[in-house]
């Protein structure tokens, strides 16, 4: 067994597990602390529900005490470091919502230590860390920057993907303090290849922003030439493999149904509310924001006009979507665009089903996933690709569906019944 662990990970989600499980691997003991029982009873029995950590991974540095979980904050005392990775959701009327953040850090101050660093990894508008989070942690009279250290360190985190993990993705740090960045700089070097400290937290947090705001407004751009392409008869898809051509001044973003996980769907919304203090209104990313919000729509369309090209109407057509998370290879489904689409389809009086190898059932929807075989796909009007998860045998898709509608470009060839985005 391992001494007293010294670092706490604060959410032990598809940011937390996976950032205390790289602590670990690199030989750093790790207390990570949940508000949720059943979470910590897994992670304590070596049980991972995070598909990005394998329970093969997880087990063994659970037995050699190098991982524990609790629910217990007074454990968090005798640590050396606090990484706070909690949700930063939106509340409905699309404004930050710091609640897990900031409650976090009033469950924090009492317990806080002299010499103790506190680092901030979830996605927030710049100021966060510096205006809401050191002056909580403040409040028993230890003071940010001088007794402890604060930062802000964004999580980059894309579920799913192996060429880049925790460990290789460059980690962004700003503190307070030169001294805080660099105790931030110093504590992430043990557990990641390379550390970019920059000046402030406001810069690291408007880094991440950056990152995925980028990545909104480009989806945006091709989701909108779709729409083009679509009305004038011409194959997007093709034209972005031409201009794919280009050695120079062209990165290649594909069109979709939607956009989902928890990142960029949410995060530019953060920008924009803080923008608005300083009398700006962010236009060119709210309307990304708003193009992408009407790909459901704009899809259902499509799958309305391919089955009324046989004449058939949606209303009492037997839809198959196939794959619902939102992303490839993942059974995440935050901000799922598919959710969407299986709402408008059912509103339109259509008869849902679906499936997903990653998502076996959806119970706010009341269906199961079905087998993608032969029956299935010849049973249905119309087979939609929302999600292309690997694995798929594309060609039984076209060989059995009576009608596809392909909006991930996932299907081969050009058969007359497939329809693509």
């Amino acid at each position: 067994m391992t001494d007293t662990p010294r670092i706490a990970v604060i959410g032990l989600g598809y940011v937390g597990l996976p950032l205390a499980v790289t602590f670990a691997e690199a030989g750093v003991s790790v207390l990570g602390l949940d508000a949720v029982q059943a979470k910590v009873d897994q992670v304590n029995a070596g049980d991972s529900y995070i598909e990005d950590v394998p329970s093969e991974t997880l087990a063994p540095l659970v037995s050699s005490g190098r991982i524990v979980a609790t629910t217990s904050w007074d454990r968090v005392r005798w640590v050396e470091a606090v990484l706070i990775c909690l949700p930063t959701p939106l509340t409905e009327h699309r404004e930050p919502d710091l609640s897990a953040v900031l409650g976090a850090a009033e469950s924090l101050a009492p317990r806080l230590r002299a010499g103790q660093l506190v680092v901030l990894e979830s996605t927030t508008y710049p100021g966060t860390t510096r205006e809401e989070l050191a002056p909580r942690l403040e409040r028993q009279g230890l003071r940010a920057g001088r007794d402890f250290h604060v930062a802000f360190s964004p999580e980059r985190v894309d579920p799913g993907r192996e060429d880049w993990t925790t460990r290789t993705t460059p980690k962004v740090v700003g503190g307070l303090t030169p001294e805080c960045s660099a105790k931030a700089a110093e504590l992430y070097g043990e557990a990641c290849d390379t550390v970019v400290q920059v000046s402030s937290p406001e810069v690291a947090e408007m880094t991440k922003l950056l990152e995925n705001i980028f990545r909104s407004v480009n989806i945006a751009l091709v989701n909108e030439l779709a729409v083009l392409c679509d009305r004038m008869g011409i194959a997007v898809w093709e034209v972005i493999d031409a201009a794919s051509t280009k050695p120079f001044g062209y990165m290649p973003f594909r069109p979709g149904p939607g956009l989902g996980g928890h990142c960029i769907p949410i995060d530019p919304f953060y920008l924009t509310w803080k923008a608005r203090e300083f009398d700006l209104h962010t236009e060119f990313i709210e309307l990304a924001g708003k193009v992408n919000s009407q790909m459901p729509s704009f899809c259902v369309g499509k799958i309305a006009r391919a089955l009324n090209s046989r004449r058939q109407a949606l209303n009492g057509s037997r839809v198959l979507i196939i794959g619902v998370a939102y992303k490839a290879n993942v059974n995440d489904m935050r901000e799922s665009p598919a959710l969407r689409i299986i709402d408008l389809l059912v509103d339109e009086g259509a008869e849902v089903s679906y499936h997903d190898s990653f998502v076996p059932s959806l119970p706010m929807k009341g269906l199961q996933s079905l087998p993608l075989d032969a029956e299935t796909l010849s049973s249905h009007d119309v087979a939609v690709v929302v999600t292309a998860h690997d694995g798929v045998d594309w060609q039984s898709v076209v060989d059995h569906a009576p009608l596809v509608v392909d909006l991930r470009n996932a299907v081969p060839g050009d058969a007359p019944h497939v329809w693509k985005l």
